[in-house]
């Protein structure tokens, strides 16, 4: 008790009071939150400090801890109100948490654009671009699978176990690494150079049951592209527009307006009957996005459920702010 900070202590007991009342008040309003679980010492090895926590040159002064070395030099223009240190693949981070005032930024003027987010590709736009798809789970799976028979046929506690290990959790560091960067190039791409970008409210739970493409959608983080946006928009003074749940942007023509009953996920080209355009099936839906009434899509739902509401007329999403934090390499 003595050896360590009082602050890992009591932000540990801060943290489990905060998963228990969120636990017991989502079971009360209906919201399917888990039981908390307890962190195993070795797996989420995590702590939090607070009080004198400065950057000096080249390093960190943390509680207790003392001076640690940082392989990358941090910019805070704030106040400094806490630090997270943290081990992700056999590597110790520091985050730092800042509060700063950051004026408004000036609204963009750029055009808009519709973003059609995919499997083959990361986005297609609605100006004919298309951002490739990374693949990072999938280019790297074989040699993931292999590591993790390495992992089961080590004996457990040796050293030989523990080395197997680390080697596996930097493999899914590095893919998760990859994913990362390509979701944040593009969203601030987006972001920094359009005035409104539209996208579809994507209901990922219900899509990853579909076994031949949980693993794809699961790769391409489309959580996380959407979230990002979310934040980034605010960030460079654009606006992000997120369609009604069930707008049919795959099945209608961008040219007539005709909307197809069916149309397989297997189909790259899209042929509409009525007024005979062959067009991309991704550009086809980038196109209806970027064209859909200002009404259809100001009014977003956020989280529908099961309901399906009349056409357009969502309640409008709620975002909440965001706390911008930076993860430094310590050491």
């Amino acid at each position: 008790m003595y050896d360590v900070s009082k602050c890992v202590a009591e932000s540990a007991l801060r943290d489990l009071e905060k998963a228990f009342v969120n636990f017991w008040r989502s079971s009360k309003n209906g919201i399917k939150i888990r039981f908390p679980k307890f962190k195993k010492k070795g797996r989420n090895d995590r702590f939090r400090l607070y009080g004198s926590i400065r950057v000096i040159e080249k390093a960190v002064q943390l509680p207790r801890i003392g001076s640690v070395r940082l392989k990358e030099l941090p910019q805070i223009h704030g106040r400094i109100l806490s630090a997270t240190i943290s081990r992700k693949a056999d590597r110790w981070f520091v985050s730092l948490c800042v509060e700063q005032e950051i004026p408004s930024p000036p609204q963009i003027t750029g055009e808009r654009i519709g973003v059609d987010l995919g499997v083959r590709s990361l986005a297609t736009l609605s100006n004919g671009r298309k951002i490739e798809n990374p693949q990072a789970l999938l280019r790297k799976l074989r040699k993931l699978r292999r590591y993790s028979r390495k992992v089961s046929k080590k004996k457990r506690g040796s050293k030989n176990h523990t080395k197997a290990i680390i080697r596996l959790a930097r493999l899914h560091w590095r893919i998760s690494n990859i994913r990362k960067d390509a979701l944040h190039k593009t969203t601030t791409y987006l972001a920094k150079n359009h005035s409104q970008i539209i996208i579809e409210n994507l209901g990922i739970k219900g899509m990853m049951k579909e076994q031949k493409i949980s693993r794809a959608i699961t790769d391409m983080g489309w959580g996380e592209f959407r979230r990002q946006l979310t934040y980034k928009t605010k960030w460079y003074g654009s606006e992000l527009i997120l369609t009604p749940r069930f707008f049919p942007s795959s099945k209608r023509c961008s040219n007539c307006g005709h909307t197809k009953k069916k149309f397989s996920l297997s189909a790259q080209l899209f042929k509409c009957k009525a007024c005979g355009l062959h067009i991309d099936r991704d550009l086809n839906a980038a196109n209806n996005l970027v064209a859909a009434s200002w009404a259809e899509t100001q009014n977003a739902c956020h989280e529908m459920g099961g309901y399906r509401p009349p056409y357009g007329q969502c309640p409008s999403m709620k975002q909440e702010p965001n706390t911008s934090k930076a993860d430094l390499p310590a050491g």
